[in-house]
């Protein structure tokens, strides 16, 4: 009975373990560019004729566009802004100023 008891504590051990050992933690998503934006951004965006300003940065997803860069709203819309940046348009978090995508 004894060796019954400890085999037993040790398959429960170590599936345990094993059990663990597949949780995944996502703490941050990584930046994909495969954010969904409404409609309706895209097309205000595209239909501006906003001037392109200068940056030296890397124009990518994730990356942070300093403060001296202007940001511009999108009317109705909460959490988007937009920008164009070295002839390329840009969505942007308002507060933050991180590209969440880069319009082609």
């Amino acid at each position: 009975m004894r060796k019954i008891m400890l085999a037993a504590a040790a398959m429960l051990t170590i599936s345990s373990a094993a059990f663990a050992q597949s949780t995944v933690i996502v703490t941050d998503p990584a930046p994909t560019g495969s954010v969904v934006l409404p409609g309706e951004v895209r097309t205000y965006v595209m239909e501006q004729t906003t001037p392109s300003v200068v940056y030296e940065g890397d124009i990518v997803v994730g990356a942070t566009l300093p403060d001296t860069v202007e940001v511009h709203t999108v009317p109705n819309i909460d959490g988007y802004g937009y920008t164009v940046v070295n002839e390329r348009r840009v969505i942007v978090e308002p507060k933050t100023h991180r590209i969440i995508q880069v319009l082609e």
